[in-house]
């Protein structure tokens, strides 16, 4: 029985490593301790709570979650820290060592976050530095689903229709992080749409770890799921956050294309442009079948974003290889490159295979591959000046330019002296200018 009455006016800190699913959890944790009377610790204010929620994906996101929790440990003396996500579930011992952490919950005990917390709260006087307790499962026995619906303090919903991966790409460590792909209902997922728009929100953007997955629980289909969605009549505009090449259906294009409100925005993982790389990180394509589905949206949805995500210096990347994938880039007709460089992870068997690129040649290819990146998106932004569109607008602080973004997903920008509290989360037409000062997005007006 939790005993909401004992954190009445207690004050929380929150902060997110990784992933928009990753965001959308901590929302939903926040949104939940809310309800039992904990408010939001404003900037620089000393918090009782602090929740952690971590990413695992890189060597570098492991840092920077020590870094995380060490900070939040520091800023907030004698505050119940709980230490959460993909690094919790992969390193539960190591972290609840940690100086000041209390309780770390790996991916099955996420879901029941609220319930460990209230159990804990009172031992927590008895613990000099700490209570230090732990709790998660073997990867095949997380199971639960923890559903997630929320903004946050953005204008967007990011709805969490999908968790796990039954991929096991030789880099990854993520299906151990998250276990097996699993899902909730169709209709489960519809009513949280309804209430997201019950309470205001007109963007939703559909979020998992392998969404395309969606089904493998309850033997619907990811194209089901987008029909179904499609027909909550309050909702403005759908994103897709990102589905894997095999998995995006020439049926889930066609039906995007005629769509009442999925956006013409897709993000894709391709991870490397050489098939031979492919093959080595164990990827369920080749580059034929990737061409391909960047035609198909091409034809139509000629104006559709298209983001990538690409891996450079992965073990078995010999110099060949990296050019191929450059060739392959440079010849899609995509708006967006997401670089990022090959990790060690411990476990994975990427580790078995034996050629190495050096950390100066990764960050080599990585300045080549951003460079493409900025030329693509300057082009694809400059294509669309002085069109008009709708663009849904977002909060900003007082004094300073609104943002927002496009159907096909261009960042726009409100000069301060137009910036209208009233139009944020109001979709408006507007004409597209030329870039802004730092080239991040286009100038408009009303």
């Amino acid at each position: 029985m939790i005993n909401s009455s004992a954190f009445q006016g207690k004050k929380a800190a929150y902060f997110t490593l990784g992933c928009k699913l990753n965001f959308s959890e901590t929302s939903t944790i926040g949104r939940l301790l809310g309800e039992m009377g904990v408010v939001t610790a404003a900037k620089g204010e000393p918090a009782d709570i602090c929740i952690i929620n971590t990413c695992s994906v890189t060597d570098m996101a492991d840092h920077k979650c020590r870094q995380a929790i060490h900070r939040m440990v520091r800023e907030n003396k004698g505050a119940f820290v709980v230490v959460t996500g993909c690094y919790a579930q992969l390193e539960p011992e190591t972290i609840s060592r940690m100086e000041g952490v209390d309780l770390v919950l790996g991916a099955n005990e996420k879901a029941r976050l609220i319930q460990y917390l209230s159990e804990a709260w009172t031992d927590k006087t008895d613990e000099e530095n700490g209570l230090h307790r732990h709790f998660s499962v073997a990867t095949k026995d997380i199971k639960d689903f923890a559903p997630s619906c929320s903004r946050g303090n953005r204008t967007r919903y990011f709805l969490k229709v999908q968790d796990g991966c039954n991929y096991f790409c030789t880099y990854c460590t993520i299906p151990y992080a998250r276990g097996f792909s699993r899902n909730p209902t169709i209709d489960s997922l519809v009513r949280q749409a309804e209430q997201a728009v019950a309470e205001g929100g007109k963007e939703i953007v559909l979020t998992g770890v392998n969404i395309g997955d969606f089904g493998v629980s309850t033997g619907e289909t990811f194209v089901e799921l987008v029909k179904e969605l499609d027909k909550v009549g309050g909702v403005k505009r759908y994103r897709i956050s990102s589905i894997e090449p095999n998995l995006l259906t020439d049926e889930l294009i066609d039906y995007c294309a005629s769509s009442r409100a999925f956006m013409p925005h897709f993000h894709i993982p391709l991870q490397s442009g050489s098939d031979a790389v492919l093959k080595l990180m164990h990827r369920r394509y080749d580059t034929a079948l990737f061409a391909h589905k960047i035609r198909l949206i091409k034809e139509k949805m000629p104006d559709a974003f298209i983001g990538v995500d690409v891996m450079v210096g992965t073990r078995g990347e010999l110099p060949e290889y990296f050019e191929e994938t450059y060739r392959f880039l440079e010849s899609l007709d995509v708006a967006h490159l997401h670089v990022f460089p090959y990790s060690e992870r411990p476990g994975t068997a990427a580790l078995k295979i034996p050629y190495i690129v050096s950390d100066r040649e990764k960050k080599l290819r990585s300045k080549r591959l951003l460079s493409l990146s900025e030329e693509k998106t300057e082009a694809f932004y400059a294509r669309h000046i002085g069109t008009t569109a709708e663009v849904l607008l977002e909060k900003a602080a007082r004094g300073k330019a609104m943002h927002g973004f496009t159907r096909n997903y261009i960042r726009v920008e409100l000069p301060s002296s137009q910036a209208d509290e009233a139009l944020d989360n109001q979709i408006v037409t507007v004409r597209l200018g030329d870039f802004n000062s730092d080239r991040s997005a286009l100038k408009i007006t009303l």
